[in-house]
């Protein structure tokens, strides 16, 4: 399986990622394999599967991971979590995913599980993705790592330098390419590179890039990542919001232009969240592809 930067260093065009969450039936599962087939026709760089809150679809996220990355022939990343493990409870699933073909580790602290509102250190285990991050290079393992940044500061942080100081720890602890939280506004994004190139972050950052695909959605994503929204973006959408070809056709659009704007200030590629969906991704890409050309 190749590894992610790797992707990154040799790809003489944007790079196109994937990222899905591990179903809760079977019926997601058949789902979830027809979405990734749909999207494998766009040749994605690599592809990354999320870890439930409190590591609630550990197995579930190491067994899909393999079976996508064999079935499709895909490099792929499982996202791993500090949450619920202890160094040595860490260290054995650790193994697990390494024998299993995985070379590729979104490492993160992870939320809180279900119920509980603050994320609270196991007895033994980590606070921070900077401490898993320096746990794994510690004990030999040959993971690609990956972590997470956050264009529009973390929720939890007290302000966008602190967060970025914590950015630089990951960094420093061994993650070899950042991807972002989602976000809505490039300028934000341009920003956040300008300050965390000055603080010495010189890794690859991808843009996370998350398809609308109901009106809806907006509020949720301001509550999940307190994401700002272009407002002629929010009055555009919400004039169609009843009429569903309208609105895709409007968000597509919005997102296409998103990305190529990114890709030509120097973006070394899009990291596209799907939820474990394909039009939306797959059409995005196809006319990212298709201007490229």
């Amino acid at each position: 399986m190749k590894k992610i930067l790797e992707i990154y260093k040799t790809a003489k065009t944007p790079v196109y990622s994937f990222e899905f969450f591990p179903p809760k039936t079977p019926e997601g599962e058949v789902k979830l394999f027809e979405a990734v087939e749909e999207l494998s026709k766009v040749d994605p760089g690599y592809i990354t599967v999320t870890y439930g809150a409190g590591g609630s679809t550990r197995d579930k996220t190491i067994r899909i991971t393999s079976e996508l990355a064999k079935k499709f022939s895909l490099p792929a990343a499982a996202h791993f979590t500090c949450v619920g493990g202890n160094k040595d409870e860490i260290r054995v699933i650790l193994k697990q995913i390494r024998e299993s073909g995985i070379e590729n580790l979104m490492a993160l602290r992870g939320d809180p599980p279900k119920g509980e509102e603050a994320f609270k250190k196991v007895e033994g285990g980590f606070s921070h993705a900077s401490e898993l991050i320096s746990f794994i290079k510690a004990e030999g393992f040959d993971f690609c790592m990956g972590a997470a940044c956050y264009p529009e500061k973390h929720p939890e942080a007290a302000s966008l330098e602190s967060d970025v100081d914590n950015l630089k720890r990951k960094v420093d602890s061994g993650a070899s390419y950042l991807v972002s939280q989602l976000f809505f506004k490039n300028s934000n994004f341009e920003s956040f590179l300008n300050l965390i190139r000055k603080k010495g972050i010189n890794v690859p950052v991808i843009p996370g890039i998350m398809p609308i695909t109901s009106f809806a959605q907006i509020e949720r994503f301001k509550a999940m990542a307190a994401c700002e929204f272009p407002e002629k973006l929010v009055s555009d959408l919400e004039e169609v919001k009843d009429q569903p070809q309208e609105f895709y056709k409007r968000s597509t659009n919005f997102s296409v232009s998103q990305c190529r704007e990114l890709v030509k200030m120097g973006a070394p590629g899009i990291h596209l969240y799907t939820l474990n969906q394909s039009p939306a991704s797959l059409d995005i890409v196809r006319e990212l592809k298709k201007l490229k050309e």
